[in-house]
């Protein structure tokens, strides 16, 4: 081995020679750096023995030979790479390429011997297994001769008890073998949050009796969450099917080898292996090979990508929640003088929100409880009280849900709270909020949100294909939550303090808030619910750190808090009335003095006239209005746009019924970007002088179904990269000069049924890369389907999940 001592010898000398280079400031770039990193990697394995039987093999000694004398040629090379001065340009680029070639042999020869020595030692293992085959073989003897539900249930691997009625399940039970038995499908993903019973339905399928007749004694049942490492698990898994003695002494690597190896040997073998409760994607790598007759089940509260296929486990309907409550808290025999009666049992049984855990957790803490106990837990409820306000264990269980989420996404998830219960909350809004609050930009904040959806901590209802375009179009997705999550947001955000949340309300603040000490000084976000308020209602609040204010009432008039005043930090200001018709604003002159203000929303309010703002709103870069009641009040009023909204870029306009006409001064925002206009039905025209919105790049037109037509001026929109009339079914042609639209890069035109025709000029629309539209229309697009896609898409737009009688408000 002395070759080998020389190599590490030298090698340490050319590190030595480095090191000194860097003292002198001597730059010969990325190559250096590179052939230092590989020594300080290969000398170890050459101390340590790792590089073996080089001696006994002429070809591999003479190889390290070779690379020895190339080793200390190298250290001759660095030497002169000291001696050349800075300006000699082409001596440095020769030297640096002679460098980088002594690293890549270097490289090249420990990566050869190295996977020769890994070979080596693997095949010394196999001969040690098969050594100890026929004892082990022994043992597999012994066990066959078990019952089948005993092995299913026993040690490691066993298979968790199951009640002696499971409720609910039966339905979920037939879908989930439906999944695992597709023939395309390895790993199938069992998905919900904790509490909803995946471990249990999980346990049942296990000792289904189809199951069981296909996967006989080879199922294997494995809670992840009790044994985090693999390594344990992959070796009884061995012994288990006959790959490896009990007790050897694997490293989790050589065991992942050993059981990938086993599967191709035995691969019409059936087997199923269920990982419960997995909270990393990792865990299940280590157990992936597919093979025919192999199958996982995975347990997790986030969707992971590894999934072949996935099944989300829904909550328990109101009947079977009833059933499984009455199972747990009245099968001791109770007297009949402590059974509540149905009307309560439905009340304290709609706040457990269908979760099986909730359900037997409060059931059990009021079983033997007198009547009295019931109806005061129904009571609290009724009033606003939490049903995790009754049960510790209950809160502790559900805020394991976050365990896994970093702190921006656990920040991200506390800020649903501030929201109504059973809400539908814009995604647009959400995104607006977050964009701010944590300076994201609104596609960093969308992938948030699509990971709590992955973790099934909110529900995504709606389009959310589309919000994944590069136009990003949120408008049509929205979130919802499971009522105990918003709970436990609530709960956690009392004992953080950095949001103040007041939930629905009709009489106004609580009196305690009125003492300086419950002030919340440090609040960044505020939600607050009322009803009707006038100015007298609200106190002087002090939040000087507030950034975020949620104004959500149900009223016909509303007066603005004066204390928005002193909110000097406040950038988004959100205002929402739930009530049935336009809430007319009051107090606006407050708006008007929050210098930082970037976002304004306004749902289902009388737009005010412009003339009580009386002071420019600097900041203010984004206005969206959702079905709001324009009236007269800004198409008479004149303004200088420029001067009271310097910095506006998007506007974003809803569901508006009444909105005949854009109002003019809308095209003298010279600095807008996105103009979004969707399902205003009564749009009939846009103003000529849209034109004039020289830096306009996306202008979305969506369901405005009385357009008749778009302005010729359309053309100088020299900027537009982005056209969506979708639906727009009343619009019969394109303005003559649309080829002069040199940066539209896409046209959605998708639903525009009375579109049969395109000007000539839009073969000049030589940058645009996508047209969506009808099947019937492709055919106009031929001339340009060479270089640019044609989407068929097929849309229905079914309002019902708003939540909101759209109608009502025409």
């Amino acid at each position: 081995m002395e070759d080998v001592k020389i190599f590490a010898d030298t090698a340490r000398k050319v590190l030595q020679v480095i090191s000194e280079m860097k003292d002198q400031n001597v730059n010969f770039g990325e190559g250096l750096k590179r052939l230092e990193d590989t020594l300080k990697q290969v000398v170890p394995l050459f101390e340590e023995g790792r590089i073996l039987d080089l001696e006994s093999n002429d070809r591999k000694q003479k190889g390290l030979e070779i690379l020895i004398e190339k080793l200390r040629k190298g250290e001759e090379l660095l030497q002169k790479c000291c001696k050349v001065e800075s300006w000699n340009i082409c001596l440095k680029n020769r030297y640096s390429r002679m460098i980088i070639n002594l690293d890549e042999a270097i490289r090249r020869f420990c990566q050869r011997e190295l996977q020769v020595e890994i070979r080596r030692q693997k095949k010394q293992k196999q001969r040690d297994r098969n050594r100890d085959r026929e004892k082990f073989q022994e043992l597999l003897l012994r066990r066959e001769g078990m019952a089948l539900q005993q092995a299913l249930n026993v040690g490691l691997f066993a298979i968790p008890e199951l009640p002696d009625s499971v409720v609910g399940f039966g339905i979920p039970l037939k879908e989930l073998k439906i999944e695992l038995f597709k023939e395309n499908v390895t790993v199938l993903g069992l998905c919900a949050p904790g509490g909803c019973g995946k471990s249990t339905l999980a346990a049942m399928l296990c000792q289904d009796e189809q199951v069981r007749g296909i996967f006989k004694d080879k199922i294997f049942f494995v809670n992840v969450s009790e044994n985090p490492t693999t390594s344990k698990v992959l070796k009884r898994l061995l012994e288990e099917i006959g790959g490896g003695m009990p007790g050897s002494n694997l490293i989790e690597e050589d065991a992942s080898d050993q059981f990938q190896f086993l599967r191709r040997q035995r691969d019409s073998e059936p087997m199923l292996l269920v990982l419960d409760n997995v909270w990393h994607e990792s865990i299940i790598e280590m157990f992936l090979p597919r093979t025919q007759g192999y199958k996982m089940l995975v347990t997790s509260r986030e969707i992971f990508g590894t999934y072949d296929s996935k099944y989300i486990l829904k909550t328990l309907s109101h009947q079977d929640s009833m059933t499984l409550f009455c199972q747990t808290a009245l099968s001791q025999g109770v007297n009949e003088a402590y059974e509540p009666d149905k009307d309560i049992l439905n009340e304290i049984v709609r706040y457990c929100d269908g979760f099986p855990l909730t359900i037997m957790l409060i059931a059990n803490s009021l079983s033997q409880q007198p009547a009295m106990n019931w109806r005061n837990m129904a009571r609290k409820l009724s009033k606003g009280s939490s049903i995790l306000d009754f049960d510790e264990k209950l809160r502790k269980y559900l805020a394991s849900n976050l365990d896994s989420l970093g702190d921006t996404l656990r920040e991200f998830f506390l800020d649903l709270g501030s929201f109504p219960k059973d809400e539908i909350i814009p995604a647009s809004l959400l995104i607006d909020i977050w964009c701010e609050l944590y300076e994201l930009e609104s596609e960093d904040a969308y992938v948030n949100l699509l990971n709590l959806a992955s973790r099934n901590l909110v529900n995504l209802v709606g389009s959310w294909k589309i919000a994944m375009e590069i136009d990003a179009n949120f408008n049509e997705l929205f979130v919802s939550q499971h009522d105990l999550f918003r709970d436990l947001a609530i709960y956690m955000n009392r004992q953080e303090r950095k949001r103040l949340i007041m939930d629905r309300r009709e009489i106004g603040l609580p009196k305690s808030w009125r003492k300086q000490e419950n002030h919340h000084l440090n609040t960044r976000l505020v939600s607050l619910c009322t009803g009707e308020m006038c100015s007298e209602s609200w106190y002087d609040l002090q939040l000087p750190e507030a950034e975020v204010l949620i104004l959500n009432f149900s009223a016909c008039n509303y007066a603005l808090p004066l204390f928005m005043r002193k909110m000097r930090k406040l950038k988004v200001l959100i205002i929402v009335n739930c009530g049935w018709t336009h809430a007319k604003l009051s107090n606006l002159k407050t708006v008007t003095e929050m210098a930082n203000l970037k976002r304004i929303r306004l749902e289902n309010v009388s737009i005010p006239s412009l003339r009580e703002f009386t002071m420019p709103l600097m900041n203010l870069q984004k206005i969206s209005l959702v079905m709001c009641a324009f009236g007269q009040a800004l198409r008479k009023f004149t303004i200088n746009v420029s001067s009271v909204l310097p910095n506006l870029v998007e506007v974003d306009i809803s569901f508006c019924h009444d909105l005949v006409e854009l109002p003019p001064w809308i095209c003298d925002i010279i600095n807008l970007r996105t103009l979004s206009i969707t399902y205003c039905d009564n749009l009939s025209a846009l103003p000529e002088r849209i034109g004039f919105i020289r830096d306009l790049e996306l202008l979305r037109l969506r369901a405005c179904t009385g357009l008749l037509e778009l302005p010729d001026s359309i053309f100088k929109l020299r900027k537009l990269r982005f056209l969506d009339i979708s639906d727009c079914c009343d619009l019969k042609m394109l303005p003559d000069l649309m080829g002069e639209l040199h940066c539209l890069k896409k046209l959605d035109m998708g639903g525009c049924l009375d579109l049969r025709t395109l000007p000539p000029s839009t073969m000049n629309l030589v940058h645009l890369k996508e047209v969506i539209c009808d099947e019937e229309a492709a055919s106009l697009w031929e001339p340009l389907s060479s270089r640019m896609k044609i989407t068929f898409l097929r849309k229905e737009h079914n309002l019902d999940w708003l939540g909101v009688d759209i109608g009502h408000l025409s």
